[in-house]
């Protein structure tokens, strides 16, 4: 079996690639730089966060008004009426209400920063977990065989060479599939520990390297030593911060559970300045079969946890919210009608929540129908009527100020829906 560092004596160069994302060019790029500046020059910041197990899109951001949506979910149906409920849904429009316990949100959308994008979803009718958030990382609702994922294309598309490590990271325990690819990524789980995530190489997932810096002193390649040099720079910026004790400005407490954790390291990067330009998390828990709850229960703590993580987020980080836009996603909706265990089933239409100073909020986008028997999908879906590839592709153009939606969707044609300021 191979030892520690004889792995790295012969493969460094493998680790190397894989820990930040698998690329010759990457290494390419850092041999030709020069050195690392810090601060980097400060760019626009795509974040991206994966609701991952298909939320509720009805139960989220409800069209109360719609009497049919009322006769499916006899126990589920939230109305927006004050005197039918001491917990109302908020009223964004008169014709969709808010959760309550997203109302963390409300000032976010009466001041036109954020967007809702509802009966948004894969054009791919699977309603398998896998499948579907498979597709929509890679961007290519009807090919399996994508070897990258959109966002890794995205950071291909930002027209300049990645001087920095950390020009695409992800803060989850592995890389996530929308930043597979020939472009850099890096997963970073906990910064206060770096450690890497290494995919693709049986040996390399053996053990767990403490740090760029780890690699770096133990590896007898000269390869590595000379085009790595730059990148263990930038890494060292992070070792000497002092993340353990990072202080969120404007007295902000983000909630003390995973996406919120994940989220503050995210602000920490940002403030850094160490060149990031994509973003990724994730969380769970959003698969309501049974006992989904109202007001209250499992759902109501999955929105109040996701708007309340965001929230303070966007606080933390006040200097910088010209530059950066914030934008969630999931695989799909759930089912109109509510079953027999206090749940709902996978469906197929679901809504997403987009924040920016460039953004058109304040308005739920999108085509939302009726949702009698013979408007919905299968009967018994909302239908999509935006592809995701709509708001994905308008949200990283406008924003990122890409130019090829060829590209970043290649089976994509269709049209943006003005999500958007021009």
């Amino acid at each position: 079996m191979s030892s520690r560092r004889g792995f790295l004596k012969s493969g460094a160069l493998a680790l190397f690639a894989t820990g930040i994302g698998g690329v010759p060019t990457f290494i390419a790029r850092a041999a030709n730089n020069d050195k690392i500046l810090s601060p980097y020059k400060r760019k626009k910041i795509l974040v991206c966060i994966f609701q991952r197990g298909a939320m509720d899109g009805l139960m989220a951001v409800t069209p109360f008004t719609d009497t049919y949506l009322k006769a499916a979910r006899p126990t589920l149906f939230m109305s927006a009426a004050k005197e039918s409920s001491s917990n109302p849904l908020i009223d964004l429009d008169g014709r969709f209400g808010l959760h309550p316990a997203m109302k963390s949100f409300e000032p976010l959308f009466r001041e036109k920063r954020l967007a809702i994008v509802h009966a948004v979803g894969s054009p791919n009718n699977t309603r398998s977990h896998f499948d579907a958030q498979d597709f929509m990382e890679a961007g290519t609702p009807f090919n399996k065989g994508t070897a990258s994922g959109w966002l890794n294309r995205a950071v291909g598309l930002l027209g300049h060479e990645a001087a920095s490590p950390f020009q695409a990271v992800s803060i989850t325990s592995s890389l996530p599939r929308s930043l597979y690819g020939d472009n850099p990524a890096v997963a970073i789980s906990n910064l206060q520990d770096f450690a890497i995530q290494m995919r693709g190489n049986p040996i390399a997932t053996n053990f767990a390297a403490k740090s760029f810096e780890d690699l770096y002193d133990q590896t007898s390649s000269s390869l590595l030593n000379k085009t790595g040099k730059e990148s263990f720079d930038a890494v060292k910026m992070l070792q000497k911060a002092d993340t353990k004790n990072y202080k969120p400005a404007n007295g902000v407490m983000y909630p003390a559970t995973g996406l919120g954790n994940s989220l503050k390291q995210m602000a920490q990067l940002i403030k850094m300045d160490v060149g990031l330009e994509v973003a990724f998390t994730e969380c769970g828990g959003w698969d309501t079969h049974y006992n989904q709850g109202v007001d209250t229960g499992v759902f109501a703590r999955n929105v109040s946890d996701l708007s309340d993580c965001i929230t303070a987020f966007w606080k933390d980080i006040e200097a910088y919210q010209d530059d950066v836009d914030v934008m969630t996603m999931t695989e799909f909706g759930r089912t109109v009608k509510q079953n027999g265990t206090g749940g709902t089933d996978h469906g197929r239409g679901s809504c997403m929540f987009i924040l920016g100073n460039d953004v058109k909020g304040g308005k739920v986008h999108g085509n939302m129908p009726i949702l009698s028997q013979e408007n919905l999908e299968d009967g018994r879906d909302v239908p999509v009527t935006t592809d995701f590839r709509s708001v994905f592709s308008e949200v990283a153009d406008k924003h990122l100020k890409l130019n090829n939606d060829k590209l970043l969707f290649p089976e994509w044609d269709g049209n943006k829906i003005g999500v958007m300021n021009a």
